[in-house]
């Protein structure tokens, strides 16, 4: 192993990089934060960086599925000093990637803001309007200000007016604040949301997945934005909730990483930035669903997996895995939006507040939540966490068969990323 000081932070490596100061394992060792080891890796398969939580991706050669599972090999032979391993244990270890062209960018330090953060909302429809009101109810410790973008003008104007309006009756609550934005304010802001929908199939019209329906208009609408990511140079997460979330991810890390001339040059988003939220209303249907079924087990053992539709995968439990119960409780969790257009309405509480306000929460707070990262790629929704470090997913010693319905998530996941509307 091989000690590098690069922009004043230390720096492993197994093999050697030119042109850098080599220091030596003393100095690495009394160097106090978050420090750094690098790796190579296909940058249309892996992250630009992510937070070290076990020796093994110290030097992570390949990202695939199984970075979901509790890793069981021996790492005796792994040749990591003790007060590294400690580090990871503290979750000080940054792995970066260094096949892309900017990734010294991550020695610059982590993004996120010490304070409260600044948050954008693009798209004031249904999930978007419920977004704001709900973030100026419950987000004041968290939240700064929320910026509020539609291309329809007065919707802009009726959320400023009636989210200012929700306000504690204590004095020591202070609210975020709401701010209109133009086009060229967009990305002033720690978290830029895109939440516009366009072809909401009306109730009682809808087609047999309505998420999918939507995916082509909602995809052209988000090339742009991600493009105009690229050319201000946003360096916040960039947050997908319109449908289908997973899929429109994976739009948004390649258009805003094409070149003028289409070719993929990785000088956009990093993979990283990028999160797709709607998973978290999913654990809440699935939950709902247990408990109707006296399942309360699901609320302390029970995980979601997957996409925000088709796909997902609900286990009861994690350690007493039920297959026929949490088969019958990934259906009425899929299915569950259409439950609501049965009564007459379109499904966006529930979203707009379990996977929106109650999950950006979380995230700020550092807190295990669910939301959809890049593993491999592909935008897989789990559970995970934020941190100064990089991001850390929650790892499971799964049975076979929760691994294969995930693997098939997967692989179903990575034949639409094959599909020419992701690439032109």
């Amino acid at each position: 192993m091989i000690y590098y000081k690069i922009k004043g932070k230390i720096v492993l490596s197994k093999i050697p990089r030119d042109s850098y100061e080599i220091v030596s394992e003393e100095e690495a060792k009394n160097t106090s934060g978050i420090i750094y080891s690098l790796t190579n890796m296909n940058p249309r398969k892996s992250r630009r960086s992510f937070c070290v939580a076990h020796p093994f991706e110290l030097f992570l050669e390949r990202e695939d599925l199984s970075l979901l599972k509790i890793y069981n090999g021996n790492c005796d032979d792994c040749d990591i000093p003790e007060w590294l391993i400690k580090k990871i244990e503290k979750r000080e270890v940054t792995c970066i990637n260094a096949t892309f062209p900017n990734w010294e960018e991550v020695l610059d330090g982590p993004v996120l803001p010490k304070g409260k953060w600044r948050i954008n909302i693009i798209g004031l429809g249904d999930v978007g309007g419920n977004l704001a009101a709900g973030l100026r109810l419950a987000a004041s410790d968290y939240v700064s200000g929320i910026g509020l973008y539609d291309i329809d003008p007065n919707r802009i104007k009726r959320w400023k007016y009636e989210a200012a309006q929700v306000l504690s009756p204590s004095e020591e609550m202070i609210p975020p604040k709401l701010y209109p934005l133009t086009e060229d304010t967009l990305f002033d802001c720690d978290m830029f949301v895109f939440c516009i929908s366009v072809g909401v199939p009306e109730v009682g019209k809808e087609p047999e997945d309505v998420r999918i329906a939507q995916f082509e208009g909602n995809a052209e609408v988000l090339k742009q934005y991600s493009k105009l990511a690229r050319d201000k140079h946003f360096k916040g997460l960039f947050i997908v909730m319109s449908d289908p979330v997973d899929l429109l991810s994976n739009i948004a890390y390649n258009f805003s990483n094409m070149d003028e001339d289409g070719n993929m040059d990785f000088k956009g988003l990093a993979p990283e930035q990028i999160r797709a939220y709607g998973l978290g209303v999913m654990h809440g249907r699935a939950a709902y669903f247990a408990e109707e079924e006296g399942a309360l087990q699901y609320l302390t053992e029970g995980r979601c997996f997957g996409p925000h539709g088709e796909g997902v995968i609900v286990a009861d439990s994690i350690k007493n895995y039920n297959e026929k119960l949490s088969d019958y409780l990934t259906v009425r969790t899929k299915n569950a939006n259409l439950d609501v257009r049965t009564f007459g309405f379109k499904p966006y509480i529930a979203p707009a507040f379990s996977s929106g306000v109650l999950s950006f929460i979380e995230t700020i707070k550092g807190n295990w939540h669910y939301s959809a990262t890049s593993i491999g790629g592909i935008f897989m929704g789990s559970r995970n966490k934020l941190l100064k470090s990089g991001t850390e997913l929650e790892t499971y010693d799964f049975s076979d068969n929760i691994y294969k319905k995930l693997q098939n998530t997967y692989d179903y996941l990575a034949e639409w990323y094959e599909k020419p509307i992701f690439h032109k």
